[in-house]
């Protein structure tokens, strides 16, 4: 039980733990209102996968391992000792206090496992990823002292009551033993006492530190779980358009700008540095860092709200600033545009940390308010405005890429089934128009009734809308979503993850609600029903690129493999980095209208990471990544021996006969 004197400390030690978390809420607050109280089942569920069960942390053996050893190693001693002093021993029969003893054993013992470890890789191995701060060496030492003194308390408890229960307390016994050395049985009970008060003030001492300390993610972290985005991966927030003439700015130019919860993801960061191992970007050179992009914000957002909160009582300021605090003074233009937006940083992020929304929120503000862009970016937006695709080619020869083939403009008053949303690159991009007539093959051979919109069609708006364009997306899509409503279509296939995306998970904001499937996806089933049949082999090795709008962001993974698999004489090579973990092809987020002057081009990464499979054949499903891949093969010098295909391409070929 707790004296009077330790239960005054006690409550000081939780004013001082009250009051750390609430002018951190307030700091958060400076932020926009955002309503996160939705699916509210589903974020349980989420915080118990992520947050207690660490599912996510643990994609990564040994620092998952580390996190989970520490976690449970101080949660479960913390729970036992609660009910403790409140007494509930004097009710516990002896075999489960025995059981009891050998799990605060096994706990110690963990917890001491994982900080080795945590120290082995921050300050021996110097991983690149991690920081090296004064503050994570008196972290990791108080922990220790926590665990050591804890230890050293039981081992001495029964070293002086002589108790014969080494076999339940293996490691307090050892101590205890180790610790006879100082002296009799009066040395020791004063070492006890000292140890226990120790201990004792650690435990306070770290407990009222978590909110000024970077424990403080002991807290943040779960909370930035449980209130992470339940919206479709591929779904960014929507600026009101409406009153555009009575908006004083779009996008985020200051910290302020950002909503409370864009601010927690902040203050829950725990600089594992994962978003960073797997950032194309940062991998090749260039000026961003999923982490540092998140921390240095984190500094600003700290330094600038004990401003906001100091000028205005409900923590807002006093007067709009005119200029951006972020933008060129905290992020540079070149970190921004280098963002491919292709999701691995969020994948990876095992407190759910939202980094992508910042990166376009941050672009919006630029290109809608201050007119700042790459200039290759200039001239593919004014394509966009007046012919409504990238490339400026008059949108009235949008539906040429079909002639010759038995393909209908899409109407309402037929018995298309279908509607074929080719895209900008199956209607311009003379390699990809090839992808889009074998897909018409596909269809015509499968029976199925389809049709297309031709000039009526207009680019999806992913690349305007990534690049930060959202007035311009948002015309794009309510235009195509009007066609669409006039000619009753209900079903649409694409050939490109990105309008796939587009058309699936943001489409419906703007009421535009209808049923989306990507090629792949009915082209896997149409193999397993039968409605196609391939009539050749195809005897190469193929290496499977997974682009990142169709797996991360979209979780297709098996039908492109399916469909290698059904290819007779084929072999499905893997990348180290595949699925999940796929490397980005550089063309996402609007790059593929960029020149990339900075660094190591991503595309010719990808390539060489494909090449150490020793492929005869690259497969993809996506325009951006054909492109993308082609001309890095071109790069590498070996276009003559490793080709790369898309799967539809492939299947299409497959299903004539053999001349």
């Amino acid at each position: 039980m707790l004296s009077s004197m330790d239960f005054l400390l006690v409550i000081i030690t939780l004013v001082f733990f009250i009051y750390g978390i609430y002018k951190r809420t307030r700091l958060w607050q400076i932020g926009k209102p955002e309503d996160r109280s939705d699916h509210r089942k589903e974020r349980f569920r989420t915080l118990w996968r992520e947050g207690i069960l660490q599912v996510k942390i643990l994609k990564e053996r040994l620092p998952g391992l580390m996190h989970l050893f520490l976690f449970w190693g101080f949660l479960i001693p913390l729970v036992i000792i609660v009910l403790l002093n409140l007494r509930l021993d004097l009710y516990l029969p002896r075999w489960l206090a025995a059981i009891i003893s050998i799990i605060l054993d096994l706990c110690g013992l963990a917890a001491l496992i994982g900080i080795f470890i945590a120290f082995y890789r921050r300050f021996v191995q110097k991983l690149e990823q991690l920081d090296r701060q004064a503050e994570d060496a008196i972290v990791l030492g108080l922990l220790f002292l926590i665990v050591l003194s804890g230890l050293s308390v039981e081992g001495l408890r029964m070293s002086i009551a002589s108790a014969a229960t080494g076999i339940w307390s293996p490691i307090g016994w050892l101590i205890g033993m180790v610790l006879r050395v100082f002296g009799g049985e009066n040395t020791q009970a004063m070492i006890h006492q000292i140890m226990r008060r120790i201990h004792l003030f650690a435990v306070l001492g770290f407990v009222a530190s978590l909110p000024y300390l970077k424990l403080r993610h002991i807290f943040t972290s779960p909370l930035n779980i449980y209130f992470s985005s339940f919206k479709p991966k591929g779904e960014l927030s929507s600026l009101d358009l409406e009153n555009i003439e009575e908006a004083v700015s779009f996008g985020v130019a200051n910290i302020e700008d950002f909503t409370w919860k864009q601010l927690l993801d902040l203050d829950a960061c725990t600089k594992c540095g994962r978003c960073q191992v797997v950032c194309p970007a940062y991998l090749s050179e260039k000026p961003l860092s999923p982490k540092k992009l998140i921390l240095d914000l984190k500094k600003h957002w700290l330094e600038r709200g004990k401003e906001l909160l100091s000028e205005s009582g409900n923590g807002k300021a006093a007067a709009e600033m005119p200029e951006s605090e972020i933008i060129e003074k905290v992020i540079s233009e070149d970190t921004l545009w280098a963002c491919t937006t292709c999701r691995a940083c969020m994948e990876q992020c095992p407190v759910m940390i939202e980094h992508i929304q910042k990166v376009v929120d941050l672009r919006r503000y630029l290109v809608l308010m201050l007119s700042q862009f790459p200039k290759e970016v200039q001239l593919v937006l004014k394509n966009l405005t007046n012919n409504f695709n990238p490339w400026g080619i008059g949108f009235s020869s949008r539906g040429d890429w079909a002639e010759g083939l038995d393909v209908k403009t899409f109407s309402s008053e037929d018995d298309s089934e279908i509607l074929y949303f080719v895209g900008c690159a199956g209607a311009f991009d003379d390699r990809y128009k090839k992808v889009a007539q074998s897909f018409v093959k596909i269809l015509n051979a499968a029976g199925i009734k389809f049709g297309i919109l031709g000039p009526e069609e207009k680019c999806c708006g992913d690349s305007a809308r990534r690049i930060g364009e959202e007035y311009l997306f948002q015309t794009l899509a309510q235009e195509n979503i009007a066609t669409f409503q006039q000619l009753n279509v209900k079903k649409i296939v694409t050939t490109c993850p990105h309008g796939y995306n587009t058309l699936k998970h943001e489409y419906p904001k703007f009421n535009g609600n209808f049923e989306v499937i990507h090629a792949v996806e009915l082209i896997a089933d149409l193999l397993k029903q039968g409605r196609i049949t391939l009539k050749r082999d195809f005897q190469q090795s193929i290496v499977l690129h997974d682009s990142c709008y169709l797996g991360r962001y979209n979780n297709i993974y098996e039908q492109p493999r399916e469909i290698i698999q059904n290819i007779s004489g084929a072999t499905l090579l893997e990348m180290e980095k595949n699925q999940d973990k796929s490397f980005c092809c550089g063309a996402g987020g609007g790059r593929m209208w960029f020149e990339e002057t900075l660094g190591k081009r991503i595309n010719n990464m990808r390539v060489e990471q494909a090449l150490e499979t020793k492929p005869n054949a690259v497969g993809v499903s996506c325009p951006f990544c054909l492109t993308m891949f082609e001309d890095g093969i071109k790069d590498s010098g070996v276009q003559e021996t490793v080709k790369t295909y898309d799967l539809i391409e492939i299947v299409a070929w497959l299903l004539e006969d053999e001349k």
